[in-house]
């Protein structure tokens, strides 16, 4: 057992209806010059976008804007963010919107202080040294963003989506008000349950013994999803739900679970490439991917986390055979994410053939071995893709 760790997420969190009072005098602990970051103009629609700018208005705080950030972030957004804080000597930066518009934001702040091109420091060619304070208000339940100190940008001139964290950028403030997520369609919503999941899962499924009580926490965590998932797709304006959801998905990433659990995660570095080179949702990619990762990596030698699965979060008989709850665990989570949420579950409903598999395994196994759960290599991965056609 390895319970030694450090838990340090100091983000303070303002969650439920009617905060937004709070977002001027947090803002100005930092500054009088604001960016605000946002997606595609969804916050108009829901009355967000006017709320906002009337609480920095009346707070005195001069506000200037980064529009346009895409589902799947794009380093050149990062770019055009950069630019503006260097143009306009921004103090803070306010992310409103989901997880993409966060991770955006994330680089944002740090390339505020580097003069080159944002991706350098996705790549890790320029050192972090350096962040703009960030402040959030959250749009979407899926990523956890607003309270972890990482992000994931897209390049498309490269087909790479890579991830980057450090602690510079982990927001100071998130505002998390459920009924901001009201509005999120049903794709949308369903793909956020899958993400949040995904998340737990990646830490979940591990083989090295730790925290009991931390398995029970993450238990609890995919139950609350699988419970409240489907509700909040029939009732899209249910509080509890919403709110159930979103909080979920930001313990979800948090730090917390993790606790001593050291391993690389399995399912995101593999979907990944499926968003870089197809532009494609990642919780969808995430839905299609884990059931068959799941299949693949289920022998003698991990059956028993399986059957724990099984037995604690969907319930399964404990007298029966650890195979026979393993097998059984897959096929509802598998219901869960294609009938209940209604996803799609073959990646050629996507349109996406195997004709990039090869280059994507190597990507996804960084050119050798992936040591997640099971170790998997290019091959592995390649047929793992395959299951998903």
């Amino acid at each position: 057992m390895n319970s030694n760790f450090v838990y340090d997420i100091p983000t303070k969190v303002y969650f439920g209806e009617n905060h937004l009072s709070h977002l001027g005098e947090e803002l100005k602990k930092y500054g009088k010059r604001v960016l605000m970051v946002y997606g595609g103009g969804s916050i108009k629609k829901i009355g967000l976008y006017d709320k906002v700018i009337e609480e920095l208005k009346n707070s005195g705080l001069e506000v200037f804007e980064c529009s346009g950030i895409e589902p799947n972030p794009r380093h050149t957004s990062c770019n055009k963010g950069a630019e503006i804080c260097k143009k306009e000597e921004i103090d803070v930066l306010l992310a409103v919107g989901g997880g993409s518009v966060i991770d955006a934001t994330k680089v944002i702040s740090a390339g505020a202080f580097y003069d080159g091109d944002c991706w350098d420091i996705v790549t890790r060619k320029a050192p972090i040294t350096k962040c703009l304070p960030i402040v959030t208000i959250l749009t979407l339940s899926a990523t956890g963003s607003e309270m972890d100190a990482g992000g994931v940008i897209t390049n498309l001139e490269t087909n790479d989506k890579i991830g980057i964290g450090h602690p510079l950028m982990l927001p100071k403030v998130s505002f998390l008000d459920p009924t901001n997520t009201y509005s999120v369609n049903v794709y949308q919503t369903a793909c956020g349950c899958a993400d949040i999941l995904s998340h737990i899962m990646e830490i979940y499924f591990n083989m090295n013994q730790d925290l009991y009580m931390l398995d029970t926490v993450m238990e609890g965590l995919m139950k609350t999803v699988i419970k409240y998932g489907p509700i909040a797709l029939e009732e899209p304006t249910n509080y509890e739900a919403r709110a159930n959801l979103m909080w979920a998905s930001s313990w979800a990433i948090n730090g917390f679970i993790r606790g001593g659990k050291r391993q690389a995660w399995s399912c995101h570095p593999i979907e990944h490439q499926l968003s870089a080179y197809y532009d494609i949702t990642h919780g969808l990619g995430l839905a299609i991917l884990t059931p068959r990762w799941m299949e693949y990596t289920l022998d003698d030698t991990t059956v028993s986390k399986f059957y724990q699965f099984g037995c604690n979060v969907f319930d399964l008989d404990k007298s029966l055979e650890p195979m026979v709850v393993a097998k059984k665990s897959i096929e509802l989570l598998s219901d869960y994410l294609f009938n209940q949420l209604g996803l799609k579950s073959k990646l050629s409903d996507l349109g996406i053939d195997d004709s990039k598999f090869e280059i994507m395994a190597k990507k996804a196994s960084y050119g050798n071995v992936l040591p997640g759960f099971k170790p998997l290599n290019q091959e592995d991965i390649i047929n793992i893709y395959k299951m998903c056609l």
